[in-house]
C-alpha cells in the first residue's frame, strides 16, 4: 500500500499509475453493472450513481487538500507547531514578499489587458483580408509551444552575449555613435519582470485573437451594412458597433488570461527561478514548500493565491453564462 501512496522509483510510479487506471475501470464497471440490475431504477438513482465517483474524486483530490492546506497555513516550518496568523503577517510585512505581491499584481493586470488589446487589434486588422489564415497562424503559433519551451526561446533572445535583444541594443547605440555593452537583461529589476511578462503576452495574444476574431465574425452582416448606410467610417464602426457586440467575449478573454497570469509559474521558474526580484506567488509557493521546506509559509501563499483567484473565476462564470444567453 505504501508503494501506491508514496511511489519513489520509476517502476513503483508505473505500478501506481496502472493501479489508478485499473481502479477507475473497476469503478465505472461497477456503476454500469448496478444501474443495469433493476429494470425500473428511477432516473435520479442512475444520475446519483454516475455522480458518486466524480463527487468522491472532487472530495479526495480538491476539497480535502484545500482544507489541509488551509490548516497548515497556521503552522510553522515543520507543520507541528501552531503559529497563528504569523505566516500571513510575514507575507504582508516582509519587503521581499511585498515585492512578490507587487509582481503578481503586475502579471495579473498587464498580461490580460495587453494580450486582449493586441489580439483584438490583430483580429480586426486581418479580418476578411487576403492572407487572413496565414496571418492568424503566425500569431497563434506560440500557443502550440509549451510555457517552458517559450521561456527557453526567449531566454536566448534576452541573452547578453548572443541574444537578439542585445544585438539590436548595440546596433541602435552604434547608429548614434556610442559603443556600449548590452546589459544583463534578466538581472536588472524591474525591467526583468516586464521582459518576463512580455513572454506571457506573446503566448496569450494568439488565444485572445482567436476568440475575438470568432466573435467579430458573428456580428450580423445586416448590422454592419446598416452602419455603413448611416455613414459610419471604419473607426466609428469599431467603437460603436464591434466593441459593444463582442463585449462579453472581451470580458471572458480578459478574465481567462488574468487567471493564467495569476498562476504564472513556468516562465518565471525557467527564466530566472524567481531571482533578481522577479518572483510571483506561484513561484514563491514552490520555493518555500519544496526548496526551503517551510510548509506553513508555502501553504499560506497557496491559500492567498486561492482567495485571489476565486472572485475572478466567479466573474468569469457569470460572463460565460451571459455570452451563452446572447447566443
Amino acid at each position: 500500500m505504501d508503494i501506491l501512496l508514496h511511489p519513489e522509483s520509476g517502476v513503483q510510479k508505473i505500478v501506481a499509475m496502472l493501479f489508478a487506471i485499473l481502479l477507475f475501470v473497476v469503478v465505472v464497471a461497477v456503476v454500469l453493472f448496478i444501474t443495469n440490475l433493476p429494470k425500473r431504477m428511477p432516473s435520479w438513482g442512475v444520475a446519483l450513481l454516475f455522480l458518486l465517483p466524480s463527487v468522491a474524486l472532487i472530495c479526495f483530490g480538491l476539497i480535502y487538500p484545500s482544507v489541509v492546506t488551509f490548516k497548515n497555513s497556521f503552522y510553522g516550518r515543520d507543520g507541528t507547531q501552531g503559529v497563528g496568523w504569523a505566516n500571513y503577517i510575514q507575507i504582508f510585512t516582509n519587503p521581499d514578499f511585498l515585492r512578490v505581491l507587487l509582481n503578481t499584481v503586475l502579471w495579473t493586470i498587464l498580461v490580460p489587458l495587453v494580450s486582449t488589446l493586441v489580439g483584438l487589434v490583430y483580429a480586426v486588422l486581418v479580418d476578411r483580408t487576403r492572407y487572413e489564415k496565414f496571418a492568424k497562424m503566425l500569431i497563434f503559433l506560440p500557443m502550440a509551444i509549451s510555457m517552458v519551451g517559450a521561456s527557453i526561446i526567449w531566454k536566448f533572445v534576452y541573452d547578453q552575449r548572443v541574444g537578439l535583444l542585445s544585438a539590436v541594443y548595440v546596433w541602435v547605440a552604434k547608429l548614434f555613435g556610442h559603443t556600449v555593452t548590452a546589459p544583463q537583461w534578466l538581472m536588472n529589476a524591474p525591467l526583468n519582470t516586464f521582459l518576463l511578462i512580455f513572454v506571457m503576452i506573446w503566448i496569450e495574444a494568439g488565444y485572445a485573437m482567436t476568440v475575438l476574431s470568432t466573435a467579430i465574425k458573428g456580428i450580423p452582416e445586416d448590422l454592419v451594412e446598416a452602419s455603413r448606410l448611416d455613414g459610419l467610417n471604419g473607426w466609428q464602426q469599431f467603437i460603436y458597433l464591434t466593441i459593444p457586440m463582442i463585449r462579453p467575449s472581451i470580458v471572458v478573454v480578459i478574465t481567462t488570461v488574468a487567471m493564467a497570469g495569476l498562476k504564472s509559474f513556468d516562465i518565471v521558474r525557467t527564466m530566472t527561478a524567481g531571482n533578481y526580484d522577479t518572483s510571483v506567488i506561484a513561484n514563491e509557493f514552490y520555493t518555500q514548500s519544496f526548496q526551503n521546506q517551510n510548509t506553513g509559509l508555502g501553504a499560506a501563499l497557496a491559500v492567498l493565491m486561492f482567495i485571489i483567484v476565486i472572485p475572478v473565476v466567479v466573474f468569469n462564470i457569470f460572463q460565460l453564462r451571459k455570452s451563452q444567453d446572447v447566443r
